[in-house]
């Protein structure tokens, strides 16, 4: 079960706000994000990572559909309290409509590889190597969801949260978590490694901040520190498309929102997410959307 990505990288790929974020101190520690996300979301791909993700629905009663990369739609209905594990060797797609009254928020944990690999090795025998956990979608546990709420309580106050506190919460989590939800391995190696988190998220940042300039891969390659080709390579694996196709689809999305949500011309929309040339933005938009950008816009004005 090859894990290929990043931790810190789900704030760059699923649109929203992030309320608060405690970031790993030690590698035998956690990383916590804490979300606002719209009420509806179009389909966003979140790319694999190498640490066991959770996410505890904070509050929200979102419809969420999840599927692999061009397969079938999943869905399941959540609520406060359902939780979701995931540690998917590959990208997947997701998005969900809220049909609560409650804003729509998340808690993202990720587990260190090292805290988890001591309570893997003191609660089975095993090697990390050799040790799987199954996926869980939208699910109840009642002990996580008690120290889901400690722990969101603990960074959601005006006073930071002891390190002792969330070290001891994190070492609970993964211990029950290494304790409940193992899955057979089948003999086969389970792989970690892939790109480390900051220099994904660095690649990320300069991606989003970079969408009006041409594209460049080398450029790209020297934030992660890493040859074209190796680059190339780690990053399909994580997002499961090259970064030139990845930065075409944030291009598209960015000019789908610009023309839904500012009265910027198409010409502006075009040159604010890198094409120079109308003609080419409005082919480029065509082949994505299947209309030309001004037709998109006069729908979505006829919807509203």
């Amino acid at each position: 079960m090859p894990r290929t990505a990043s931790i810190e990288s789900m704030k760059d790929h699923i649109p929203g706000m992030l309320l608060r974020e405690r970031k790993a101190r030690t590698p035998d520690d956690i990383h916590v994000e804490i979300h606002a996300h719209a009420p509806v979301q179009e389909p966003v791909v979140v790319p694999a990572v190498p640490e066991p993700m959770l996410v505890w629905i904070v509050s929200g009663e979102p419809v969420v559909e999840e599927r692999p990369l061009g397969g079938e739609w999943l869905a399941v209905p959540v609520r406060r309290g359902d939780f979701y594990l995931t540690t998917s060797p590959a990208p997947v797609e997701m998005r969900w409509r809220n049909t609560g009254a409650e804003p729509f928020r998340v808690m993202h944990v990720y587990l260190g590889l090292p805290l988890l690999a001591r309570l893997v090795k003191e609660l089975t025998g095993k090697e990390l190597a050799r040790f799987a956990l199954r996926e869980v979608s939208g699910e109840r546990d009642p002990v996580l969801c008690g120290l889901f709420e400690a722990l969101h309580g603990a960074l959601s106050g005006p006073v930071p949260a002891a390190p002792s506190f969330v070290h001891g919460v994190a070492q609970a989590i993964t211990a029950h978590v290494v304790a409940h939800y193992e899955c057979a391995a089948d003999g086969r190696v389970v792989m970690r490694g892939g790109l480390p988190a900051h220099k994904l998220r660095r690649v990320l940042d300069a991606m989003h901040a970079g969408l009006a300039e041409p594209f460049d891969l080398g450029r790209l390659a020297g934030l992660a520190e890493l040859s074209v080709f190796h680059f190339s390579r780690v990053f399909k694996q994580a997002i499961g498309m090259s970064p030139s196709r990845y930065v075409a689809r944030l291009r598209m999305d960015e000019a789908r929102r610009l023309l839904a949500d500012t009265s910027q011309s198409v010409l502006d929309v075009g040159l604010a997410v890198g094409y120079t040339s109308p003609s080419h933005f409005a082919q480029v938009f065509r082949d994505a959307t299947g209309t030309s950008p001004s037709a998109w816009r006069a729908a979505r004005q006829r919807a509203a």
